[in-house]
């Protein structure tokens, strides 16, 4: 039975990761690192997490990831080398709107602190890395898995520096089980609709629902774009099936969508659901995004002004690999456009709520 080590606790992702594997009966101690400011809401948080769940123990290790050892204590570090077989790490600064210094320090320096760690662990059998689609930056076209080509530009920080860290992954993988895992934009529970951020595509539904008064909602833009978003179950079920499966190691999965759909369209579904009607008209995009150069139109709409870069950008991702590796599993992604009305209606039950919302800068 593996015993895993888990960064970014208690980050939404991390804490499904660990549901799925105590539902699936696969682990009975856990270890996660936390920073001394989320001890203690990572304390609450596992103990949730483990109810119900009498052989099961989450040990919540204080550390910081962008130390050395990651800050953790002799004590702590020896317990967790001698027992961990598998380490996840998902530990970053996933803000669009994230500043240069500080992507850098926990993306690609905290990267290669817990690059320095994997390697000292006797008994590792994977390392788990979280990715992102979207190190391939402004590059367009088909984006192969088994490629990292540094591109002209990057829309963000947060692409640059997980491009960045995606480099020191790779340089591993000779010497460490490691598979690099790309997801597209992640959204909700495809059946629940559950999230613990409302980021990503629910900017566009904060913009909608804030605009929800006007009698028409036009269009952002002219584009021809297809949008990559995947809900968190599938995400889940797929890493967790990937971390035990040898035809996963030493590859790089994007855990994109297969059928994506044009950004249009998932536009025109989301003001539908929002406000009972269709979008109408255009409103120019060189406009768009002057007017969120305005930290008052951000904050009032809602949006990061990063966001609609990704509005026209003309992306195709490859799945080859991933398709090799879950051929054998019943691990589909859930249509976005078919499952966004449970979206919807999660947003709308908890959009009142501040601590879902992403603090617009």
């Amino acid at each position: 039975m593996h015993i895993p080590f888990i960064t970014g606790f208690p980050g939404f992702i991390s804490r499904q990761i660990i549901v799925e594997l105590i539902q699936q009966k696969k682990v009975e101690t856990i270890y996660a690192v936390v920073l001394p400011s989320q001890m203690k809401i990572a304390k609450e948080v596992a103990g949730e997490l483990v109810k119900g769940s009498q052989n099961v123990n989450i040990h919540i290790v204080e550390g910081d990831i962008t130390l050395p050892s990651m800050g953790m204590s002799e004590e702590s570090l020896q317990e967790v080398r001698e027992q961990v077989t598998i380490v996840w790490h998902l530990a970053a600064l996933y803000d669009l709107a994230v500043p240069r210094e500080a992507a850098w320090k926990v993306n690609v320096h905290g990267t290669q602190m817990v690059n320095d760690f994997v390697q000292t662990l006797p008994k590792i059998s994977r390392y788990m890395y979280f990715s992102t689609a979207y190190v391939a930056g402004t590059r367009e076209g088909v984006l192969r898995e088994d490629e990292l080509i540094r591109p002209n530009a990057f829309k963000n920080y947060y692409e640059e520096t997980k491009f960045e860290a995606e480099l020191l992954v790779e340089k591993i993988k000779a010497t460490v089980p490691t598979t690099i895992i790309r997801p597209g934009i992640v959204r909700g529970h495809s059946v629940t609709g559950e999230t613990i951020k409302f980021d990503g595509p629910y900017f566009f539904i904060n913009m909608i629902d804030n605009l929800s008064k006007l009698p028409v909602i036009p269009y952002v833009g002219k584009s021809n774009a297809f949008i990559n978003v995947v809900p968190i179950d599938f995400i889940i079920k797929a890493v967790v099936y990937c971390s035990e499966n040898e035809r996963a190691s030493g590859k790089t999965l994007h855990l994109t969508d297969p059928n994506s759909h044009p950004v249009e369209e998932v536009y025109r579904h989301m003001v539908w659901e929002i406000t009972g009607k269709l979008p109408k008209g255009r409103f120019p995009l060189s406009l768009a995004k002057k007017g969120l150069q305005l930290k008052f139109v951000r904050k009032t709409l809602g949006v990061e002004k990063e966001t609609l870069d990704y509005l026209t950008w003309a992306a195709q991702f490859d799945t080859t690999a991933t398709d090799e590796v879950l051929k054998d599993s019943d691990i589909v992604c859930a249509d976005f456009i078919d499952s966004l009305p449970t979206m919807i209606a999660f947003y709308q039950l908890h959009k009142k709520e501040d601590h879902y919302h992403i603090q617009i800068k």
